[in-house]
């Protein structure tokens, strides 16, 4: 149903760098880009694709309140892995990865981040 979700971003060069390298760890690479203004990445053409652009309207990128992107793993292993990366590139802790709520062994199970412009991401997997 998703095919693309964008995040805005007001250093394109830095914003790259990190998703290149997180999503990277998973397989996703650039498949279209527009040179100072925009890029994307997915495992495939025919998976849903994450980008990241300066604004259309040249007003600085904000971030916005409420709004998430959350990616799906296979097991809390694969979880711990993305969001570890994605705070050893920079990005900043919102929640480290566990059970929701806190107290449950199966079920719910993510991590979650802001990017280097703030944007935030979560990574989750659902646990039998």
């Amino acid at each position: 149903m998703i095919g693309y979700i964008t995040l805005g971003t007001a250093d394109l060069e830095k914003a790259a760098a990190f998703y290149d390298a997180l999503l990277g760890t998973i397989g996703a690479t650039r498949f279209m880009e527009e040179p100072d203004y925009f890029i994307a990445w997915s495992k495939d053409e025919d998976q849903a694709a994450l980008s990241v652009t300066k604004p259309f309207d040249q007003k600085p990128a904000t971030v916005g309140n409420g709004v998430m992107v959350a990616m799906y793993f296979e097991t809390p292993e694969q979880v711990n892995a993305f969001y570890d990366k994605a705070i050893e590139l920079g990005a900043t802790c919102e929640g480290q990865p566990g059970f929701r709520p806190q107290d449950a062994t199966s079920g719910f199970y993510a991590g979650y981040f802001r990017d280097l412009d703030g944007n935030k991401l979560n990574a989750f997997c659902m646990v039998e």
